[in-house]
């Protein structure tokens, strides 16, 4: 009987008023045990870089997807947060037999899965997908920074910080913001 195909899931950018969701879905190869990982929140941004540049080159199967600003706001960010999960699943080549999704809902799988509170700090592979989750929200952030540098979405990465408050008061509503937050909402209906 082949080995029973685990993936990690996880999420990053929930909280944001700015930018997409991500999800990602890694299965870990047990025969390269990954060094360092743990759940993205407690690694520095440099120790989260190099353990995604890890997870890369030695998971069995990985995969990154998200959800756009315009679904967030039709959606809602659970729905959308969910629906990046499963795209996120649904890129790993090969296919889980099982999904650990770090929190306490599931994104409807093509596989068994299971929601764990606290996963990202109690299981390797949803570790593993919350580093890759991340770094790559946090990429997309550096990219949005170029386009919009006077809002900072380089420090913040969207975030509602009070300088980042501060900013979208100044200059008002750009495209990656949710409109259905309440900051971003408020602004928009005071104007």
């Amino acid at each position: 009987m082949p080995d029973l195909l685990i993936c990690g899931v996880d999420e990053a950018g929930r909280g944001p008023i700015a930018g997409p969701v991500y999800a990602a879905a890694v299965i870990l190869d047990p025969r390269r045990p990954i060094a360092g990982l743990a759940d993205s929140k407690q690694l520095t941004e440099a120790k989260r870089t190099r353990v995604a540049d890890a997870i890369r080159s030695q998971a069995t199967a990985w995969s990154i997807a998200s959800a756009t600003v315009e679904e967030i706001d039709r959606l809602n960010i659970l729905q959308a947060t969910l629906l990046a999960m499963r795209r996120a699943v649904d890129g790993l080549r090969p296919a889980p037999h099982v999904a650990w999704i770090d929190g306490n809902r599931c994104p409807q799988l093509p596989c068994r899965a299971r929601a764990i509170v606290g996963g990202d700090r109690s299981h390797a592979e949803i570790s593993a997908a919350s580093v890759l989750a991340k770094t790559e929200r946090d990429a997309e952030m550096i990219r949005l920074h170029e386009r919009f540098p006077q809002y900072g979405f380089d420090r913040h990465k969207g975030y509602p910080t009070p300088q980042h408050l501060a900013m979208l008061e100044r200059f008002g509503v750009c495209e990656i913001y949710r409109r259905s937050f309440a900051p971003v909402r408020r602004l928009l209906e005071s104007n």
